[in-house]
């Protein structure tokens, strides 16, 4: 990718400069480091959030003001542990991050964070902590946003009763990861999260009236759902569709004023 996006890679005087641009955007990728099965790597989440946000800013118009910062592998996977390699920081220690790191961006002078996360068990966690970081410094627009969730047209590539149960490890992060990063994925295809069986009537795992699983609840191998039908080609689509997707979002927001950047506010 263009390498004057990546925030880490410029100098303290350009990073001054694009802060100070109307509607300054800044992109955080977060993932986690924790099982994927015996067939994924635990970096998974990253890596689908690291390569994206690249392809998306590789993307976009080089001269809007967006920029980004280097991943936040380590997440909370508490679900995860147990299965030897999960590492999951504790949820205090993650929201404390992230209000620290805003403010500093805030002070530099950014009007934006995208808070751009890859690893579903963390979705309500960076939604506390954009909540958090936007209460204590209200000027800085904060985006929590999750990967799988608002490109339209992903639901339709993945089969029933894949699309709704098919959690972790399974089709579709298999098959993405088959498109991206063939290297990585190991021979077995599991299929299995079932052997405790299914919630009551009227609950799930995850939805409208979710239960706080562990995956060794659910599975032995760290699969829940089955990766049998995982292919390259469906990664491929898959891809097509999350860049897609993503580029309309970003470019709807890099063309708006909303919330605010006039910073006429407190903080």
């Amino acid at each position: 990718m263009a390498r004057q996006h990546r925030l880490a890679e410029m100098p303290w005087p350009k990073v001054e400069q694009a802060a100070i641009q109307g509607g300054s955007t800044v992109v955080w990728p977060f993932g986690a480091v924790e099982q994927h099965g015996p067939h994924l790597p635990l970096g998974t989440d990253g890596l689908f959030a690291d390569r994206l946000v690249d392809a998306v800013l590789e993307r976009l118009p080089q001269e809007l003001p967006i920029w980004r910062l280097p991943l936040q592998n380590l997440g909370f996977s508490p679900e995860h542990l147990g299965f030897a390699g999960t590492l999951s920081l504790a949820p205090d220690q993650l929201i404390s991050q992230v209000v620290a790191v805003g403010q500093q961006l805030a002070g530099a002078g950014f009007q934006r964070l995208v808070l751009f996360n890859g690893h579903g068990g963390q979705i309500a966690l960076l939604q506390t902590a954009a909540r958090q970081l936007r209460s204590t410094v209200p000027s800085l627009a904060v985006l929590p946003c999750f990967l799988w969730s608002g490109p339209e047209g992903l639901s339709a590539l993945i089969p029933e009763p894949e699309r709704s149960q098919g959690l972790h490890a399974s089709l579709a992060e298999t098959s993405l990861m088959m498109h991206l990063a063939p290297e990585l994925v190991g021979q077995e295809r599991p299929c299995d999260g079932h052997q405790g069986g299914s919630p009551p009537l009227g609950w799930s795992l995850e939805g409208a009236a979710p239960t706080a699983w562990l995956t060794g609840d659910l599975s032995s191998t760290g699969v829940i759902g089955d990766s049998a039908a995982a292919s390259a080609a469906l990664g491929a689509e898959l891809w097509t569709c999350l860049l897609e997707g993503w580029c309309q979002r970003f470019q709807s927001l890099l063309a708006s004023d909303w919330p605010r950047t006039d910073r006429s506010g407190p903080g």
